[in-house]
């Protein structure tokens, strides 16, 4: 056991223990569980989503099968996104309110508390063997990651993206990023989505006959967008940045069908969860190597980001790094055939922090004793006509926020200096052109209003941190 580990976690690890003692132990039908976390994949960008010129037949069949979201939220960047899916909280209370310490090397950076209880601790403590396939990005410090907050295999990236054929970070000088737990692996000219699909298909064959807790973090369609020559072929008349980026989805999708065809051939589908969902809306950021003898041996100039970005947001306007719907409403299904609904859309209001207690009462563990920000969804999954269980929603990203009420949502941005003023604007998200005009002037009343309530929220979170 960490010495670390404070008395709080370690209670709510031995409830669960206990709990499990008691006779909650998961029995050999109790549902699996497959969540598939993809990256950058912005608000629309599935054909189920109305997006005709992307080709994902693999998200649109298990859309078929299962519940779609219109209305689901996740984060307006990685870290933050990851971080409430893990354990059902908003990331402040977690210490992820930045950017999470890059390579293992480091000096000791930001890494997601390990007082947290992750959904992997409680599916592993339930006696599923659970497993994380793909990207981390919550703190890469040795002493941190997957293999410490309940995941009895972890291969993959600790931080947040790689070059996919030669597996180094790009930002600045690089750092070479592919781990099997704590050991660096070395694998040049391996495609990554590839070998991170490759590992999901062993783990499922190797743990058909026992409840399974798999999270297949996807780093696609994050830049740098390299996909194959097989699914470019379906955008040969599509121009850029549409282009690449939608060939990336397919890549994305193809890998993904794979997985669920893998589910049929082990004849696991109707007994296992799956949950479909990206972590933040689509890239619009541009980036290139800027110094000579690059560590990923990359030239000075080398283009290595989204073109732009090619996301489709509909009415909707922002990208990742923004508050706006285009930057957290993302794509979101469930599926547990024979169990939950089939092919039908949820319009209510859902966030990524939901997944954590909606997973457990669809499988029948015994939550943790931690305040958890997330709501179960189930009753809305089963009864269309059931509302939202937030009344409000909040976001924040190192020194901005946003908070939402009803159609109302106030943004504030302020700059990284100390002297840097802060701006608020007020976006109503109804319309033909929601968010694309701010009302701040005009609705003192309502902003006043929000910045209470977000007063009221950080001090909530933020207590204790």
């Amino acid at each position: 056991m960490d010495l670390r580990m404070t008395f709080s976690r370690f209670l709510s690890l031995a409830i669960l223990a206990t709990a499990i003692l008691a006779g909650t132990l998961a029995a050999a039908d109790s549902p699996n569980v497959l969540i598939i976390y993809s990256d950058d994949q912005g608000t629309l960008d599935a054909g189920c989503y109305g997006s005709a010129d992307i080709h994902t037949p693999a998200i649109d069949g298990l859309a078929s099968r299962g519940v779609r979201f219109t209305q689901a939220y996740a984060h307006t960047v990685c870290c933050p996104s990851r971080a409430a899916l893990m354990t059902g909280r908003h990331p402040q209370r977690t210490g992820i309110n930045s950017w999470a310490q890059r390579a293992i090397t480091d000096p000791d950076g930001i890494n997601m508390s390990l007082d947290e209880v992750t959904l992997a601790e409680v599916f592993q403590q339930a006696g599923y063997r659970t497993a994380l396939f793909g990207k981390w990005h919550l703190g890469s410090h040795r002493d941190h990651g997957p293999t410490r907050q309940g995941f009895d295999e972890f291969f993959g990236i600790r931080d947040g993206f790689i070059d996919n054929h030669n597996h180094f970070f790009l930002h600045a000088d690089g750092f070479h990023d592919l781990f099997e737990g704590t050991e660096e692996v070395f694998a040049p000219g391996q495609f990554f989505p590839e070998m991170i699909t490759e590992r999901s298909l062993e783990f499922l064959q190797q743990n058909r006959r026992q409840p399974f807790f798999l999270y297949l973090a996807y780093n696609t369609p994050h830049y740098p967008e390299q996909a194959p020559r097989r699914d470019l072929k379906h955008y040969r008349d599509v121009a850029e940045p549409r282009r690449s980026y939608g060939a990336f989805i397919t890549t994305t999708d193809r890998l993904i069908g794979r997985v669920l065809d893998k589910l049929d051939a082990l004849k696991l589908t109707d007994n296992t969860v799956v949950i479909f969902m990206s972590d933040n809306g689509h890239s619009e950021e541009d980036y290139q190597i800027r110094i000579d003898n690059h560590n990923s041996g990359y030239p000075r100039g080398h283009d290595y980001g989204p073109h732009g970005g090619g996301g489709n947001t509909g009415k909707w306007i922002g990208h990742k790094g923004t508050f706006l719907e285009g930057g957290v409403r993302t794509p979101a299904i469930i599926s547990l055939p024979g169990t939950l609904p089939r092919n039908v859309v949820r319009n209510q209001a859902i966030t990524t922090m939901d997944w954590f207690p909606t997973l457990l009462d669809i499988c029948q563990l015994t939550a943790p004793q931690v305040e958890l920000d997330g709501r179960n969804i189930l009753p809305l999954i089963n009864d269309p006509d059931m509302a939202t269980p937030h009344k409000q929603f909040f976001f924040q990203w190192q020194q901005n926020w946003a908070v939402r009420e009803g159609d109302w949502k106030l943004i504030r941005t302020r700059g990284r200096q100390a002297n840097s003023p802060e701006i608020f604007s007020l976006h109503q998200l109804t319309g033909e052109s929601p968010e694309a005009t701010d009302h701040a002037g005009g609705r003192p009343e309502i902003v006043t209003h929000l910045k209470q309530l977000y007063s009221d929220w950080a001090a909530d979170v933020f207590s204790g941190k």
